[in-house]
Formats: C-alpha cells, structure tokens, sequence
C-alpha cells in the first residue's frame, strides 16, 4: 500500500525553503506519495494559537535570526536572513502551484522549491507575475498556468486552509503521513524518514 504524505506549507516559510528537496528523496525511498498543499498560513495561525511574526515577543523574534543563521551554516544552503521581499503575498505563488501540479507535466515538487529559493536566495518578488511564470517554466509547466489557474487556485487554496485546520496543522512546512501522524519542521525529516522505515512506532 502507498504511504501518503500531506505536505503542508506556504511559500514564504524559510523553513520549508531549508527542506529542500529532503521530502521528495525521503518519499522516493520509501515509494511514499507526496500531496503538495500550499495554505494560507496566517489564517492557520489564526486558528491554532500561533502568531505573526511582526506580532512576536522581541526575544522570539531574536532567536528566530539566530535560528536561520545557524541552519544556513549546517545546510550550507544559499540563505538571505531578511531578504527584500519578505513577507509578501504567497497567494498567488500558491495558486500557480495548485494549477501546476493539477495540470501535471512538470515537477511539482521543483517548482515549490524554485518558488522558496527565488525568495530566500534570489531576492524575488514571488507575488509577481514573471517571477512565477520563470518558475513554471523552469519546472517544465506552462507559464501561462500563472493566469489560467488563478480560479480554480483560488478556491483550492482555501479548501487545504481548511483541510490543514481541522488536521491539526500549526506551521510550516508541516507533514502528515496517512492522514494520523504529523511532524513540523524541516528539523523532523529525519523523523519522517525513520517513521516510514519502521522504527518509530
């Protein structure tokens, strides 16, 4: 039976950026298949006690700085700790992934990750049209996905917010494999990947 993992995020966590392509070789391993579910990750806050980063205690906020720069050194990963377009809106990118991976032809999983890089390394607007239509294009999608997949983006966006709420999702990049066990944090992909092999119960 194929395992199933609800990948939870949104485009602008530098979390789900310092992942990389873990998720996608850990489900290659273990023949795992994986559901890309962008969300809207503010009204997930909203409802499940977090807290937006402006509206975060100083101290949290320090750490958080701390936190990036030490994993920019473990993963040796291309990382700007504030970066010109940060926050901005991740919806549309959202949308663009949505259309993407339902129109399929390319590669999901490289499109999300272009997406992150383009914000976290390149110094990108990812709200902007060309950026995500550079995106698409280097995934093997139709740029065009960018304009015809707003609607059905649109409303699917909402739909895994929802989705994501009633699983129990807090934060990204969030995984839930089997729809029961869930692990947050690009730091427990190790665990994910224990948890597939057998050896976590």
């Amino acid at each position: 039976m194929t395992r199933i993992i609800d990948y939870y995020f949104t485009t602008i966590s530098p979390w789900a950026y310092l992942a990389g392509d873990g998720l996608e070789r850990i489900a290659a391993e273990h023949e795992a298949q994986i559901r890309y579910k962008p969300v809207d990750l503010m009204a997930v806050f909203a409802r499940s006690g977090g807290q937006p980063l402006g509206e975060r205690p100083p101290a949290r906020q320090a750490y958080r700085m701390q936190e990036l720069r030490r994993a920019k050194a473990k993963t040796g990963m291309d990382l700007v700790l504030e970066p010109a377009f940060f926050p901005t809106n991740p919806a549309p990118s959202c949308y663009a992934i949505i259309a993407a991976d339902r129109a399929g032809g390319g590669d999901t999983g490289l499109l999300v990750r272009l997406l992150m890089r383009a914000c976290w390394a390149e110094e990108k607007n990812i709200a902007e049209d060309e950026v995500i239509r550079a995106a698409l294009e280097a995934a093997g999608f139709d740029p065009g996905l960018a304009d015809s997949g707003l609607l059905t983006g649109a409303e699917t966006f909402l739909r895994y917010t929802e989705e994501a709420v009633t699983a129990g999702v807090f934060g990204s990049p969030f995984y839930i494999v089997d729809g029961t066990e869930r692990f947050w944090g690009q730091d427990r992909l190790a665990d994910l990947d224990a948890y597939l092999a057998g050896r976590l119960g």
